[in-house]
């Protein structure tokens, strides 16, 4: 190389640095990936969402199954289990709709059934029935109501069951 040119400049490049180019050799600037922490979240969310897309298809075909369900009971039956599905949803979304034992229901996001409707035709009885399970937050001292006699719903009725259930879903 020529005189008075040091090697790297003959190309167009300096050995000089600046100080914001210059790098320490230190592990704390070396990019290390993400944390442990971070990867278990990460982790974590990822199940999440494959609980709530199993969720959402769970969801779907036990909305298909209560409305199958529901399309097949007798009048007055029908009507009042599509009432009472309108009146379930709107008051908690949250809720998916299924069968329980054959009748229409509806779940919590575990799964559990939270309440349930039983049609007088199914065991050939005088009412009909809407009641709650275990997981219901109904409790109200020592003594309370897990299931109300359906005979006919008005007004009165569904506003009666659309508090229930708000109060059992907490």
């Amino acid at each position: 190389m020529g005189a008075g040119i040091r090697e790297g400049e003959a190309m167009g490049t300096s050995r000089r640095t600046t100080p914001s180019a210059k790098r320490t050799s230190g592990a704390e600037d070396a990019y290390q990936g993400f944390s442990a922490e971070e990867r278990a979240a990460m982790k974590e969310r990822a199940r999440e969402l494959k609980a709530e897309a199993r969720w959402e298809r769970d969801r779907a075909a036990g909305e298909r199954a209560l409305r199958a369900k529901i399309a097949e009971l007798p009048e007055p039956d029908r009507s009042m289990a599509e009432r009472l599905h309108a009146i379930v949803t709107a008051a908690a979304p949250a809720l998916s709709p299924r069968t329980w034992y054959g009748m229409p229901a509806w779940a919590n996001r575990e799964g559990k059934v939270l309440c349930f409707f039983t049609p007088a035709s199914k065991f050939d009885e005088r009412y009909a029935t809407f009641g709650f399970n275990a997981v219901a937050n109904l409790d109200d001292g020592n003594m309370w109501p897990t299931s109300f006699a359906l005979k006919k719903l008005t007004a009165a009725e569904e506003r009666k069951i659309a508090a229930l259930v708000k109060r059992a879903v907490g």
